[in-house]
């Protein structure tokens, strides 16, 4: 088989396609021409192409939390601080029908319990799946982004190498989130563009420890205790001011209504944070 032009099967299919590669290099557009030169039909949506470079916790939480809304297909990540190293290069195939296409550092774990669990797992070794040569730097060009089209286009993911346990894969450190006697405690999952913190807290937890809607909580993090009024979205409070929701994933978040949170209260991804009703 060609590892050059390829096509694989005819049907039409998906590739939702996360990284750190951002937009300023051709990385990104590398990696489409290659998935246009082996699978013609093949569609990729970018999911994004910002996360800060080799940060595998928040690459690991936008693939979970966008996974349900891609299209049954291929999900390609590509957040990857040991290429080029003896760490492996996977397929996972999930319970639902979707495949992730990336490497073995943690990164498409979160992601695969969203779609239903691990079906089965394969290392990618079949080097005429790959382009060639391959590089030791750039193995979203040659090893993901070829296997992934092949995939998508309707290869059988067994056909990259040899199955692995699930027990042998790397797994990432969980997000806290806990409920103590006294209070929910958690810490920051994501910061987005407007400056809205995310934080690990999901909204059965908030319920399991007796915070709704309607209540005044106060959010303890490094720059100290702060009293939040959890309400529904933003304009429930005045402009400028803090208000605490549950946000489009589910999870409990901090914003300042027209202003960035992550900037007033110095929150980042990893910082520790803790809810509790004020009094």
């Amino acid at each position: 088989m060609s590892a050059q032009g390829d096509t694989t099967a005819s049907r039409a299919g998906w590739v939702g396609f996360l990284s750190d590669y951002g937009l300023s290099d051709c990385f990104v557009g590398v990696c489409h021409g290659v998935i246009a030169q082996i699978a013609p039909t093949v569609r990729v949506i970018d999911i994004c192409h910002e996360i800060p470079p080799g940060d595998l916790r928040l690459g690991a939480a936008l693939l979970a939390q966008s996974a349900p809304y891609m299209p049954k297909g291929v999900l390609l990540a590509v957040v990857d601080p040991g290429v080029g190293t003896r760490r492996r290069a996977l397929v996972v195939r999930t319970v639902n029908g979707s495949c992730l296409v990336g490497p073995d550092n943690g990164l498409l774990l979160p992601a695969a319990r969203v779609l239903g669990g691990i079906e089965s797992v394969y290392e990618m070794t079949k080097s005429d799946l790959m382009r060639r040569p391959v590089s030791a730097t750039f193995h979203g060009r040659d090893v993901f982004a070829p296997v992934a089209a092949r995939v998508a286009a309707g290869m059988d993911p067994a056909r990259v190498g040899a199955r692995l346990a699930v027990d042998d894969l790397v797994h990432l450190a969980e997000p806290v989130a806990r409920l103590t006697a006294h209070r929910l405690e958690g810490e920051v999952l994501t910061v987005d563009r407007f400056g809205n913190v995310q934080t690990s807290l999901g909204a059965r937890l908030l319920a399991d420890g007796g915070l709704s809607e309607g209540a005044t909580l106060r959010l303890n993090c490094r720059t100290g205790e702060v009293q939040v009024p959890f309400k529904y979205t933003f304009a429930d409070v005045a402009d400028g001011m803090v208000v605490g929701y549950i946000d489009s994933a589910g999870m409990f978040a901090v914003a300042l209504n027209g202003r960035s949170a992550s900037l007033e209260y110095d929150l980042r991804p990893g910082d520790p944070v803790a809810l509790r009703v004020g009094v």
